[in-house]
């Protein structure tokens, strides 16, 4: 019995692998200058939600003229090289997972920018995708 129920809770985690590669196809989109291949992680659902500072944004659309408008993506040495670190990763119930990690932006001229994001994901048909973002 507690067999059983061991293979049930493992089979009903979240997988951070899958979470991981996804987060780095996410950063290979930023840094190759693609916002939607960027994009690709977050959930097409109108309730997904990106928080900075003092500002909401709801759904994927609001969030990529949000990026293009605060990032120039057609010019690396404005954009930067990002990179990001997973800190922490936890199962919330099936299909949920919270990702906390530390995005980094290196610039051409020796500048970074760095900080923490706290990640909600769900999986979906298209695979892991984030529900709500809350970066810093």
């Amino acid at each position: 019995m507690l067999l059983l129920i061991g293979l049930v809770v493992a089979a009903q985690q979240p997988d951070a692998a899958a979470i991981d590669s996804a987060m780095l196809q996410s950063v290979a989109g930023w840094n190759s200058g693609d916002v939607d291949k960027f994009l690709q992680i977050y959930s097409d659902g109108p309730e997904t939600s990106f928080v900075a500072g003092a500002d909401l944004v709801r759904g994927k659309p609001a969030m990529k003229v949000r990026y293009q408008t605060k990032y120039d993506f057609a010019d690396p040495i404005k954009r930067g090289a990002l990179t990001i670190e997973r800190l922490d990763y936890r199962p919330l119930g099936p299909g949920y997972a919270l990702y906390i990690g530390r995005y980094t932006l290196r610039y051409a001229d020796g500048r970074t920018a760095s900080g923490p994001t706290s990640l909600v994901l769900h999986r979906e048909a298209g695979g892991w995708k984030i529900i709500a973002d809350h970066s810093s």
